[in-house]
């Protein structure tokens, strides 16, 4: 793919974007269904999920060295940092949200909302708050091969909100198959792609969270949405499982497609300056170096 772009342009605005690396760069092959990249950057390596084969995966930045980080691991899922640089994972598997602490134990965030066992986690995001916000859909009990077959006990497909205390609150409801997330660096709005449902919905928060309103921000040109990220502009980059990864101005026009030759999972920003986008796509994981960065997660905003 030496010397071929892998830039689609649909709008102009589109042109700071794109003046990166000219072709993806391969890190790994091997996954089943790789989902989930989040970059720890005081370790300078990258955490993705091979959830069919119930691993967790770890690249090396310094030396391009794949290992199994965890295994088995609950069929986890969408994975993030917190502020103190501890790994938040989604189990789909054990339909929980838990921590990895920094000696290696794990910690459960949660696993029930009024008595009942939630679907099965997804991605999550957290806020400056303390809270640690996810998306629950039912992709996790619909069948053995990302999860285990089961029941929805709440009948209910929403994202939820725990706070430092451990109370746990329906945070956005009215959805098909709620997925990735993600707030916007001053956290006056949360973007949350309903993969049912095939579009992209954003809310007005208050203060303390409560949702003031939403609208539908966007449908994709091409399949389903699954995750999505944010840049230092205001762009969101959502990862499209038709044809790429698409980017959004703020005001809801496609800009432009990031092209990748197997379906896209997630994608994640991460590196040292932030200006590297990790791929997640099928079997493998892909890195661009890029002109644009990516908007500071909660472990990089303090």
């Amino acid at each position: 793919m030496v010397g071929v772009t892998i830039y689609e342009t649909m709008d102009e605005r589109f042109a700071p974007c794109r003046n990166g690396d000219r072709s993806l760069e391969t890190l790994y092959q091997g996954s089943r269904w790789a989902e989930g990249p989040i970059y720890v950057p005081a370790g300078r390596y990258l955490i993705w999920s091979d959830i069919p084969n119930d691993r967790l995966l770890r690249w090396d930045e310094t030396t391009g060295q794949v290992g199994v980080f965890r295994e088995p691991a609950g069929y986890v899922n969408g994975n993030t940092l917190d502020f103190q640089g501890r790994l938040v994972s989604c189990e789909q598997g054990n339909r929980r949200v838990t921590r990895t602490e920094l000696a290696g134990s794990i910690t459960v965030i949660a696993d029930r909302y009024d008595g009942k066992r939630f679907n099965s986690p997804n991605d999550c995001a957290v806020k400056s708050d303390g809270s640690i916000w996810f998306s629950d859909p039912v992709y996790g009990i619909q069948s053995d091969y990302e999860g285990h077959r089961g029941e929805s006990e709440i009948g209910e497909r929403n994202v939820y909100r725990v706070d430092p205390d451990g109370s746990v609150r329906v945070a956005a409801s009215d959805f098909t198959n709620p997925n990735g997330l993600v707030f916007t660096p001053d956290e006056s709005q949360l973007y949350v792609s309903d993969s049912g449902a095939n579009h992209i919905r954003v809310f007005d928060l208050a203060d303390d969270g409560r949702v003031i309103s939403d609208r539908i921000f966007a449908a994709p040109s091409a399949g389903n949405f699954d995750n999505i990220r944010l840049d230092d502009d205001g762009r969101l980059w959502a990862a499209a499982m038709g044809d790429g990864v698409h980017c959004y101005h703020p005001d809801g026009t496609l800009l432009g497609k990031v092209t990748v030759p197997e379906v896209v999972a997630n994608i994640s920003f991460g590196g040292p300056k932030r200006n590297r986008m990790f791929i997640a796509a099928s079997g493998s994981l892909y890195s661009v170096l890029m002109s644009i960065t990516g908007a500071p997660l909660a472990v990089d905003s303090r």
